[in-house]
């Protein structure tokens, strides 16, 4: 038998590792992180990277090669489960988006020199980076209708465009930049991938954009949406991503772990919201006894550890069978993930608000902040709309179209299924 729910002793125990270090020395920070100063914070940041480090599970999306562990797709999904458990652990892990996608891009498309400038300090920690794809006036989903354009003039390429909702846009030292280079190739050989370092010339952050996460966001900080405009941004030949034309196929390293990755952290803080659900429950009286003890509030708790465990379930599938048939085989089991996921987060974290009252409503509990932040988690990586589409797909795929009656018709299948039974009556008295 394959099927087996047990981890490996050994890996278990370095997820029993990650739990006590992310419990026990990163949550406590969440309520103070803003509150320190900027280089203090930096100087701790990097002292528990070097811890992760040393336990050998920096970055283990990547390649051994690259820096990482090159660990497959079934033992991360476990790691960010518990990343999951609290928002900035990515950063302390070395797999924060977008430097992880942008690390695998040009792990897969980058040439040596490019590499150099800008893969292994991004790695290091040295320099971060942002991905500028979605526009303002065309949908985000579907790319093959890019306005923004990049033109060869001489030894250089020339970028104008408007970009929008470019997550650490204004932070970032350089920038991935998806452009139309030859309209001829639309729908998917119309586009490229550039490096567009800051300062560039004619790269104009106009922005951070308000969201619900950061309504009034301070300009420059990590974690914030960009609108940019490229008005003759010129760059040399040499931040070409891949040859004119790849942009499709770069993009896609850059999507399917990713959204495993999503699903199994929001998995995570999931489990982390129905915690304080149930502590509140069993600390909490109303009308004479314990919120526990009322059925609307056990109701809750049903429904958030049911989908919870479907989600883990169903993104365990997609991660396995990612290491086992690759991304692209497996691409309607990712996106069953990450839409399922999203949701059950979000009906997880509205009940323990609810349950929780004006106190879960209020900014002394993290739960609020966690909805307004993950609310964006059905839109990001492919809206959900999109995803289910794949999933749709697939499974139509399955199915073959009949002529009059459908194939469980049961008046259709009595002549059928008489023979059938006729015969077994003949072998049975044999």
């Amino acid at each position: 038998m394959a099927w087996d729910f047990q981890t490996e002793p050994e890996f278990q125990q370095k997820l029993d590792w990650m739990k006590v270090f992310i419990d026990d020395t990163l949550i406590p920070l969440e309520a103070v992180k803003e509150r320190v100063p900027d280089e203090e914070w930096e100087m701790v940041c990097a002292h528990l990277k070097q811890q992760v480090k040393r336990q050998g599970l920096w970055a283990c999306h990547l390649d051994r090669e690259l820096g990482g562990e090159g660990f497959g797709q079934m033992k991360l999904a476990l790691m960010h489960e518990l990343i999951g458990r609290c928002p900035y652990s990515m950063e302390i892990f070395g797999n924060q988006a977008p430097d992880s996608g942008n690390s695998e891009l040009l792990a897969a498309g980058g040439t040596e020199e490019q590499k150099r400038r800008w893969l292994w300090p991004n790695l290091e920690g040295k320099i971060r980076s942002a991905f500028a794809l979605t526009e303002p006036f065309e949908a985000g989903a579907d790319p093959t209708r890019l306005r923004t354009t990049a033109a060869r003039d001489g030894d250089d390429w020339v970028i104008d465009g408007h970009k929008w909702f470019c997550s650490n846009g204004s932070y970032a030292d350089f920038i991935i930049v998806m452009a139309e280079t030859n309209p001829e190739g639309r729908p998917y050989q119309h586009a490229s991938m550039f490096v567009v370092e800051r300062g560039t010339p004619g790269l104009n952050v106009v922005r951070d954009i308000p969201c619900m996460h950061t309504p009034e966001p301070e300009f420059g900080r990590l974690g914030n949406h960009a609108e940019i405009r490229f008005e003759s941004c010129r760059v040399p030949a040499g931040n070409l991503i891949g040859t004119p034309g790849d942009g499709f196929v770069l993009a896609q390293t850059r999507l399917g772990g990713g959204r495993i990755h999503h699903a199994m952290r929001w998995v995570g803080l999931a489990q982390r919201a129905l915690e304080i659900t149930c502590e509140r429950a069993v600390s909490r009286e109303s009308h004479g006894r314990k919120l526990s003890s009322h059925q609307m509030v056990q109701d809750f708790i049903f429904q958030s550890r049911t989908e919870i465990e479907a989600a883990r379930l169903i993104t365990f599938q997609a991660a396995w069978q990612m290491d086992r048939i690759g991304a692209r085989e497996a691409r309607a089991d990712i996106s069953m993930a990450k839409v399922y996921a999203s949701r059950m987060l979000l009906g997880v974290l509205d009940r323990a608000i609810q349950v929780c009252g004006a106190l879960g409503y209020s900014g002394d509990l993290p739960l609020e902040e966690w909805y307004r932040t993950n609310r964006f988690g059905p839109i990001g990586d492919g809206p959900d709309e999109i995803l289910k589409v794949q999933v749709a797909r697939a499974e139509l795929k399955k199915a073959t179209a009949v002529e009059g009656w459908p194939s469980e018709h049961i008046p259709s299948r009595r002549d059928q299924g008489m023979r059938r039974f006729e015969a077994l009556v003949a072998e049975a008295r044999d």
